[in-house]
C-alpha cells in the first residue's frame, strides 16, 4: 500500500480527487469505482464522505466556486464599478479554463451552492456601492446570465468535433447564416469553453452588457 493510500480519507479529499480527475480525463469519468482506485481505497469506503455521485457533483460545484471566490478576492479594484466587475468576472472565467469540464456541471445543479451564493452576494455589494438600486441590480444579474461566473451558454452547441459549417444541402435556405459562418473563426483553442465561447466573444459580450448597465446607473 503507498503512503497516499494511508492518507484518511475525508471529504475535501475525496472531491478534490474528483476535481483531478475530471480535469485528466472528464467529467465522465467521474465514478465511484474510478475515484476509489486513485484514492487507493475500497468503494465502499467513499460513501462515508460523499452519498452517491450526485453528491460529488454538488461537490465539487462547491470546491470550483470556492477556487472562484479565492480568486477574486485577490483582484485588485478599478477605477470604478464597471471595472472592478470586469476584472472580476476574468478571473472567475481563468478558473473555468483551468476546469473545462466545470460550465456545463453548473448549469445542471439542481440547487446553488453556498459558494456561488456568495459569488453573486459579492457582485451584488459591488453594484449597490457603484450606485445601483436593487431593481436595476436584479435586471442586471439577469442579463449578465452566465457570464456573471465567467463563460456564456451559447445558443447553438454543435456536438464536440461537429463542423460550425452549414450544411451543403441547407446553404441556399440559410443564405446569411452560411455567409456569416465563412468569415468568422474561433482559432484560440486555449481561451475557448464552448463552440463560440473563446476569449474575444466572451469580453465582447460582457463589455457590452457592462456598458449598457454603466448608463443605465446613470439615468
Amino acid at each position: 500500500m503507498t503512503t497516499e493510500a494511508r492518507i484518511p480519507l475525508s471529504r475535501e479529499r475525496v472531491l478534490r480527487a474528483a476535481v483531478a480527475l475530471a480535469d485528466e480525463h472528464g467529467l465522465r469519468a467521474v465514478t465511484m469505482r474510478r475515484l476509489a482506485e486513485d484514492l487507493g481505497a475500497e468503494a465502499m469506503s467513499l460513501y462515508y464522505h460523499v452519498a452517491k455521485k450526485e453528491d460529488v457533483l454538488d461537490g465539487i460545484v462547491e470546491v470550483v466556486a470556492e477556487e472562484i471566490n479565492d480568486v477574486v478576492a485577490r483582484v485588485a479594484p478599478g477605477p470604478d464599478w464597471k471595472q472592478t466587475a470586469r476584472r472580476r468576472i476574468l478571473a472567475a472565467r481563468q478558473v473555468f479554463l483551468r476546469h473545462r469540464w466545470a460550465p456545463g456541471l453548473f448549469g445542471t445543479r439542481s440547487s446553488t451552492s453556498v459558494a456561488v451564493l456568495k459569488y453573486f452576494d459579492s457582485l451584488v455589494g459591488l453594484m449597490r456601492e457603484g450606485g445601483f438600486s436593487h431593481d436595476r441590480i436584479h435586471h442586471a444579474l439577469h442579463a449578465l446570465g452566465s457570464r456573471a461566473l465567467g463563460f456564456s451558454q451559447e445558443l447553438f452547441d454543435p456536438n464536440a468535433g461537429a463542423s460550425a459549417e452549414v450544411p451543403a444541402d441547407l446553404a441556399t435556405q440559410l443564405p446569411n447564416l452560411t455567409g456569416m459562418l465563412a468569415e468568422i473563426a474561433h482559432d484560440n483553442p486555449d481561451s475557448t469553453l464552448g463552440w463560440c465561447d473563446d476569449q474575444a466573444e466572451f469580453e465582447f459580450g460582457l463589455d457590452v452588457i457592462l456598458d449598457g448597465l454603466d448608463r443605465l446607473r446613470t439615468q
